[in-house]
């Protein structure tokens, strides 16, 4: 008979927390890369190519490497290319109506969003795709329409709120109903464990407020209140996040609920 001792289940549990952490680092290698890229282009010496021009060919000689090497499959990067062009609507709408800005030239640049601002969705699409792959994520009780709904109308109320009164409350609560009852499972060492899907929501959420610091103070984007010297961002912007998070998540969900053909991993 096995008995499981204090010290045993100590030493499972950090096992299990190591590869945890090891097989999300890997599912961030796009984000990090491109916070990187980001963070060293400030370094860069004085050049006839603008910064945010530079960041362009970088995001997308990334998301080539990513897809060449087999890391991300071709279902993959549309994920990513489509959450790219709807995240470049947000940026074009954000930046007019003045939430933030780009405050530095460039060339490829429309309605004061640089091209790369897309990529920044981009790296979230990544993430959730690779999680996919290398936690061999599966669903319980998901309900497609009533979340793509939602979802869709979470997008459109992060416009429509500067407009017509600000539904976040109600559609949160919205997602919470659609939602309930649905967890996701995945794999550590072998053993499947799960977690409420509206959580994974939550935490990818604060996760991505982190980001969105370490974004800012590397100059990726500014908001007013940072463009006299960088500040951190409010942590209400977590909320925003959580909800936001729901559109990439419904998009890698297509054609997903079936068992995918794994990608290769670095």
């Amino acid at each position: 008979m096995h008995v499981t001792t204090p010290a045993s289940y100590l030493a499972q549990l950090c096992r299990e927390l190591t590869d945890f952490a090891w097989r999300q680092t890997r599912a961030c290698s796009y984000a990090i890369a491109l916070l990187a890229g980001v963070a060293a282009s400030t370094a860069l010496p004085s050049l006839p190519l603008a910064r945010y021009d530079i960041l362009v060919v970088y995001g997308i000689l990334l998301t080539l490497t990513f897809w060449r090497c087999g890391w991300e499959t071709g279902r993959d990067v549309a994920v990513i290319a489509v959450c790219h062009v709807i995240g470049l609507v947000f940026e074009l709408v954000k930046v007019h109506l003045g939430s933030w800005s780009y405050p530095e030239p460039a060339v490829l640049k429309i309605g004061g969003v640089p091209l790369y601002g897309g990529f920044l969705y981009s790296a979230v699409a990544s993430y959730v795709c690779r999680a996919w792959h290398l936690f061999d994520l599966r669903l319980t009780r998901y309900r497609r329409w009533p979340t793509a709904v939602v979802a869709a109308l979470i997008y459109v109320n992060f416009f429509t709120h500067h407009w017509l009164p600000d539904a976040r409350w109600p559609l949160a609560a919205m997602l919470l109903a659609v939602t309930a009852g649905t967890t996701v499972s995945y794999r550590v060492r072998g053993d499947r464990r799960r977690m409420p899907l509206a959580l994974s929501f939550l935490l990818i959420g604060f996760f991505l407020w982190l980001a969105e610091n370490l974004a800012t103070y590397s100059g990726a984007w500014r908001y007013p209140h940072q463009l006299q010297g960088w500040e951190p961002v409010a942590p209400a912007k977590i909320g925003a996040w959580t909800l936001l998070i729901s559109v990439t998540f419904v998009l890698a969900t297509i054609g997903r609920l079936r068992p995918p053909k794994s990608p290769r991993s670095p």
